[in-house]
C-alpha cells in the first residue's frame, strides 16, 4: 500500500499508509495527525487540510482547480507549494510523497 509522509511544523514525522483513490486529508484525519482538521469534509471550503507539498513532489500532482486556488488563497500562510490534502488523492505513483504542515490552519 502507497504511503505518504506528514511533517508537523514542530518536526514531527507521521508515515501512514494511504489507500489508492483515498484523499491525504482522509488519511491524515483517520491516522489523527494533528495540523489537519479537514473542517468542511473535503469538499474544498475550508482550507483547514492546508499542506505544503515537498517540492520533489509538487509538479507530480495535477493542477489545482479553481475552486481549490481560491480556498488555498484565504489558508493561512499560503505559498507556492500550497495545496489542500483533500484534493489529492492517493496514487501508486504518489508513495512516498511528503507533505509538511503549516503551524496552525486558522
Amino acid at each position: 500500500m502507497p504511503k505518504a509522509v506528514f511533517i508537523e511544523a514542530n518536526g514531527g514525522e507521521y508515515e501512514v499508509e494511504v489507500s489508492v483513490g483515498q484523499s491525504l486529508m482522509e488519511a491524515a484525519t483517520d491516522n489523527m495527525i494533528d495540523g489537519v482538521v479537514g473542517e468542511c469534509g473535503g469538499v474544498s471550503s475550508c482550507a483547514t487540510c492546508h499542506v505544503y507539498v515537498d517540492e520533489a513532489w509538487f509538479d507530480k500532482l495535477p493542477p489545482a482547480d479553481d475552486l481549490e486556488e481560491s480556498m488555498i488563497d484565504v489558508a493561512r500562510d499560503p505559498m507556492d507549494n500550497s495545496r489542500l490534502s483533500c484534493q489529492i488523492k492517493m496514487t501508486e505513483e504518489l508513495d512516498g510523497i511528503i507533505l509538511r504542515l503549516p503551524v496552525s490552519q486558522f
